[in-house]
């Protein structure tokens, strides 16, 4: 691993591998020139080095490289932008037409297993995208609006043809993942397009949220990530730092040409309906409804997820806590459009019957979030697919949610792997 100071870089450098900080962050992708925002931005943090596996390659000395004639450089950079311009729009569409062949295929495949295993394979596909979006932002200061319009569109016709299985995903990773960002804004952006759905949003309401949900931490990104990836507790200084992410977030799409509703939604989305919240400690009037529900999403999936400090939590006592809604922090409306998408013993969830079986909830009852769908492991219907019940105050009532341990077990005995 090489070291470079960051005194010494200049704009136009191009290093031969991924130049990255503190073993994990990327700074600049491989084969990407040094900005002086970038330059810029490294010395406002304070870091004095970053590191690479390779070195600078142009094809000629690093003091021809430094001698460049500007116009000569800002030509070349001109082009290369088109080309790039030209191949992200390519990708946008390739990927627009994977994820629809691949929701259109979902459909057609016979069994509930080959269906949820290729729900899961889009689902990825999806978070690489995220991933992507921004690795481009922390490097570039760019994001591609088109690209993500169309990749919006896609996911919201996902979610709609396939919440059963979608819904079934469950977080991966550690409190510390350096990806915990782009899982975070995946499964959050997924809760909230299920809410506006059931609330009957309109499709570009529907856009505005997708979007305003998958950016709403990018503000994080002007942070030191040790900030947001860490086993340690923060400081109270350091935590106002945190706190500064949601403006952070509005400035930067701001600069960035996003509508006023997507600039508000990352704004508010930290406000509580009574106030409590920040930056601006407003009230629920004046909170933007597509922050409301980014709002009870975050809080789902930040329950449903590990923290630095705290183990993860099953979403049987995420929805309970969100029900409560101690000191109305909450919308409503939003957190009954969350019941009755997820029913009361959330999609996904293993439960024990009264009749002594066990079953995944793997659907609801659209006007009954107290008795939802359960598949019962281990039994086949007569066309080959799991055996689907409707709990009820009988026979398959829900006696109560297995834990986490209990779960393990019971997959390991029927030979059943916890990812399917």
């Amino acid at each position: 691993m090489n070291a470079f100071e960051v005194n010494a870089l200049k704009p136009a450098l191009i290093f031969t591998d991924h130049l990255i900080l503190d073993k994990q962050f990327l700074v600049l992708g491989k084969g990407f020139a040094v900005t002086q925002e970038l330059i810029n931005e490294l010395k406002r943090w304070g870091f004095s080095s970053v590191s690479c596996d390779g070195t600078i390659d142009d094809g000629t000395s690093d003091k021809e490289i430094i001698n460049r004639d500007t116009d000569d450089i800002i030509a070349e950079t001109k082009e290369e932008e088109e080309a790039k311009a030209k191949e992200r729009a390519e990708q946008a569409e390739k990927l627009g037409n994977s994820l629809k062949e691949a929701t259109k295929l979902i459909q057609s495949l016979n069994t509930e297993s080959s269906r949820v295993e290729m729900t899961h394979k889009v689902y990825k596909n999806y978070s690489d995208y995220i991933e992507s979006l921004y690795t481009r932002y922390a490097t570039h200061k760019e994001i591609d609006k088109d690209q993500l319009s169309k990749v919006v569109q896609e996911l919201i016709s996902f979610v709609r043809e396939n919440r059963r299985f979608i819904l079934r995903e469950n977080p991966k990773g550690k409190a510390n993942d350096k990806k915990f960002l782009v899982n975070h804004s995946m499964r959050s952006t997924i809760i909230a397009l299920t809410i506006g759905i059931r609330l009957r949003m309109q499709f570009t309401q529907l856009i505005e949220l997708g979007q305003a949900c998958i950016l709403h931490e990018i503000g994080m990104l002007r942070l030191p990530p040790q900030l947001y990836i860490t086993d340690k507790k923060l400081q109270p200084q350091e935590k106002a730092k945190l706190a500064k992410h949601p403006i952070l977030g509005y400035e930067l799409l701001k600069e960035a040409g996003f509508t006023l509703p997507i600039q508000r939604a990352v704004l508010e989305h930290h406000e509580k309906d009574n106030g409590s919240g920040y930056p601006r400690h407003i009230a629920s009037g004046d909170i933007s409804t597509y922050a409301k529900i980014i709002a009870v999403a975050c809080a789902f999936e930040a329950i449903t997820a590990p923290r630095q400090y705290r183990s993860a939590r099953p979403k049987y006592e995420a929805m309970l806590e969100i029900l409560r809604n101690t000191n109305k922090q909450y919308d409503e409306n939003v957190i009954k459009a969350l019941l009755y998408s997820f029913s009361i013993f959330p999609i996904g969830v293993y439960v024990y019957l009264a009749n002594g079986k066990i079953a995944q909830i793997t659907d609801t009852k659209p006007d009954d979030p107290r008795h939802p769908i359960a598949q019962i492991l281990g039994e086949k219907a007569a066309d080959g697919d799991p055996r689907t019940v409707e709990t009820d105050e009988a026979s398959n009532k829900v006696v109560r949610v297995l834990n986490q341990q209990e779960v393990s077990d019971v997959l390991k005995s029927l030979g059943i792997s916890e990812d399917e």
